[in-house]
């Protein structure tokens, strides 16, 4: 049966664990938070032992051989053990949707198995997460649409003890412009200084950070997602406040020389989850990092990084006359739109 990842994550806390969860959609703060609810659950349940399996390297899939020796073997350090599968494209494969029907078809009693995965659609699936659904339990975090999100950012709220009217919920919706992490950071911070009382919409102005001012840091996450109108809407709310193009570039370059380190180790067949554990990329993030990294070769993350120091000299007065064009936010719009989409890459050479 389907459910949000909040109701499984509800559920998953007052009821023996299932064998199988498949927890799936591009929203990676639900993911996420589902997934943990089930780690939780089988800590509590005295669940110690716990794998996890991915694709490494430059393997496009996990070791499916490792996995289902692993899903065979007995327990060597606990009576049950929990098995991760982590699934960024949504899609095992044959060899990999073989190795999962065949566990579901005689699931062993020491074994949970919970399958995340980055990406999902109505295309997605088949017998594999079928045969999930008739010993355990999927959640789909389906994108949350503009007019859910009020109501999502309400239940969050109440969840933290926290009371809003419904224009200061509302006023917090268009804030965050949909970015559900941005506004389950607003929201924890709200139960920092709201000192439980409700909250109207004067004073969600007064402890809210003005996400529409479209920050750096959700500006390159936009572009690292491929969201290129939405780069260049946020440039030009920034432009228009009267932000500075030097201000930006820090972050920005921050992110892309992660972007770059990332694309180096993979292509040389690296462990890219302890790089993402060496940069401190969170779980929630790296879905984003890893599409984005699909989206160009590695050489080209590298000229990225070196357009940050040129867009840095063009806004310090220092470009070359007659060659660069002198407008800063022009060339850094340029820059974020190629990282977003690869077509526009050509742009740099302007």
């Amino acid at each position: 049966m389907e459910s949000t990842p909040e109701q499984l994550a509800t559920r998953v806390g007052r009821e023996p664990l299932a064998p199988a969860y498949l927890i799936a959609g591009q929203e990676p703060l639900r993911v996420l938070e589902a997934a943990d609810a089930v780690r939780a659950a089988a800590r509590a349940q005295g669940i110690a032992e716990r794998e996890v399996f991915m694709a490494e390297g430059n393997q496009r899939e996990p070791d499916w051989d490792a996995l289902a020796a692993s899903l065979r073997a007995p327990s060597l350090f606990a009576s049950r053990r929990l098995l991760e599968l982590r699934l960024p494209t949504g899609k095992p494969g044959t060899e990999g949707g073989k190795v999962i029907v065949e566990f579901c078809s005689e699931p062993p009693a020491d074994v949970c198995l919970l399958v995340t995965c980055g990406e999902w659609s109505n295309k997605h699936g088949g017998k594999w997460s079928e045969a999930i659904g008739r010993i355990g339990a999927i959640a789909v975090a389906w994108a949350i649409k503009p007019h859910e999100l009020p109501d999502w950012i309400d239940r969050r709220l109440r969840a933290r003890g926290l009371v809003a009217d419904r224009a200061a919920v509302q006023r917090l919706a268009e804030r965050v412009e949909g970015n559900l992490l941005a506004a389950a950071q607003e929201i924890d911070k709200l139960a920092l200084l709201a000192d439980g009382q409700p909250l109207d919409v004067e004073r969600m102005d007064a402890l809210v950070a003005d996400a529409a001012r479209f920050d750096v840091f959700r500006l390159v996450d936009a572009a690292m997602n491929g969201h290129g109108a939405q780069v260049s809407r946020m440039l030009h709310g920034l432009r228009a406040e009267g932000e500075a193009v030097p201000a930006l570039l820090g972050m920005v370059a921050m992110e892309l020389q992660r972007a770059a380190a990332l694309a180096r180790v993979r292509a040389r067949g690296g462990n890219l989850n302890a790089e993402f554990k060496a940069q401190r990329i969170w779980d929630a993030r790296q879905a984003m990092y890893t599409r984005a990294l699909g989206r160009h070769p590695p050489a080209r993350w590298e000229r990225f990084v070196a357009e940050v120091g040129r867009v840095d000299r063009i806004a310090k007065g220092r470009g070359r006359p007659g060659i660069e064009s002198p407008d800063a936010w022009l060339q850094l719009e340029r820059l974020l739109l190629a990282v977003a989409e690869p077509r526009a890459a050509a742009l740099l050479a302007g």
